[in-house]
């Protein structure tokens, strides 16, 4: 157990200091001490967004070796010690447009850029070239991710208990897993990586289809996320929706979260005005009641929602139900998996991937030894006269999650013609 923990701590900490030594400035070596740490971000042909930080940190020892344990210590001091710069003017320029803005209290700088000509270089990631304001000035580049012409589908999908188990609601639990816990040991849940390759690739095999992350965890764990998805092979995407928790000698405790999800979807839906979405969550926190509005406020737009059920709370029911009428409402599908195949099949069933994709996603959730896995319960929603405003009993969906809570229920509810993406030509 001290061995795994030692092994994990020191994993752990090349991580965390890695940040440091590849700082974008002159927080890497040079005097001043300033760094640009810019973020992933993502468009559109027409627009894009990007946020990044400026912040103060010393400069690193020359001719040290980065490797050491000395040096990792040391580079975990100077992180720690960074400084926000407040008010820092930072100018980008992406194709034939450039925008100049300001940093906020925190050194965040928030970029939209509007390129009336279209990347020449071809890929789904371009340069974003910055330049801070300094003496003398620092440059530094972001990247951006704009669908391809050939991509299907947009898809966001929270991290938290979705993608990786985190236990958000125990902020001790989320900082062990995330920086202690050896990188292999936080697959939670099977079959996520294969399940995540095949919706970007889509049934098509090569349409680059859009992964945008959220997660309500600080901005200071966005390398380790980083490092979490090149480790499992999970599409990297932008990661959204994080947040400053504010921590200071001061100030102990993060500062409480406001939920922007919602805005930030309508944003995305707004963007990718021309292609039909789905939204990914677990319904341990927030996602259900979240995604019901998404889903309420743009009929048609959603072709599916799938929820990792993580909660064995009763209470949460309720809220199942709700999100359940709504996709009902609007004909698309939602379905509350008990694990990842669930996901998969239905994937491909509606046109979102591969059929052949499935059998890679059931081989890694498989070869994690997990449970048995309960038989799918299936609910046609009833949308015919008054029923249409109440088309699924909740005693029906009570009753398709009722058991002994050893293994998750897996439910599906959606029309006798589900939504799906037109079928690509042979």
């Amino acid at each position: 157990m001290a061995s795994r923990m030692r092994k994990g701590a020191t994993k752990a900490l090349r991580v965390l200091t890695r940040p440091v030594r590849r700082a974008q400035g002159r927080g890497g070596k040079g005097p001043g001490g300033l760094v640009v740490e810019p973020y992933r971000g993502y468009g559109s042909r027409d627009e894009v967004f990007l946020i990044g930080r400026v912040f103060r940190q010393s400069p690193g020892i020359p001719g040290e070796d980065p490797d050491s344990l000395r040096a990792q210590w040391r580079d975990l001091r100077r992180r720690i010690a960074r400084r926000a710069i407040a008010g820092a003017a930072v100018t980008a320029r992406f194709g034939d447009d450039a925008v100049r803005v300001e940093t906020d209290r925190d050194g965040y700088f928030r970029l939209h850029l509007h390129p009336r000509t279209r990347p020449a270089a071809p890929g789904e990631w371009h340069a974003v070239d910055l330049l801070l304001d300094a003496d003398p000035p620092i440059p530094a580049e972001g990247a951006v991710f704009i669908p391809p012409d050939q991509c299907r589908v947009v898809v966001v999908s929270d991290i938290d208990d979705t993608v990786m188990r985190t236990g958000v609601a125990n902020k001790l639990t989320m900082l062990w897993r995330l920086f202690v816990e050896d990188a292999e040991s936080r697959v939670a849940f099977p079959g996520v990586a294969a399940l995540y390759r095949a919706l970007h690739a889509g049934a098509g095999g090569g349409e680059g289809n859009p992964m945008l992350y959220v997660s309500r965890a600080p901005w200071g764990l966005y390398e380790m996320l980083s490092e979490f998805f090149q480790r499992h092979g999970i599409p990297a995407g932008p990661v959204l929706f994080l947040r400053e928790w504010g921590l200071s000698w001061t100030h102990p405790l993060p500062r409480r979260a406001t939920d922007h999800k919602q805005a930030l979807i309508r944003h995305m839906l707004a963007l990718y005005r021309d292609l039909p979405f789905v939204l990914i969550g677990d319904s341990g926190q927030h996602d259900p009641e979240v995604y019901a509005q998404i889903v309420e406020e743009n009929p048609g737009r959603v072709l599916a929602v799938y929820i990792r059920n993580v909660s064995r709370d009763s209470a949460r029911v309720e809220e199942i139900v709700r999100l359940a009428g709504a996709v009902a409402r609007a004909g698309s599908s939602l379905v509350l998996a008990g694990d990842s195949v669930a996901m998969a099949e239905h994937a491909a069933a509606i046109g979102l991937i591969a059929p052949e994709a499935v059998a890679g996603v059931a081989d890694e959730h498989a070869a994690a030894e997990t449970d048995t896995r309960r038989e799918t319960a299936r609910i046609t929603p009833d949308l015919a006269g008054s029923a249409a405003e109440d088309p699924i009993a909740p005693e029906a969906i009570a009753e398709a999650l009722a058991g002994d809570g050893a293994v998750p229920a897996t439910l599906v509810v959606e029309p006798a013609t589900p939504a799906a993406l037109p079928r690509l030509e042979a």
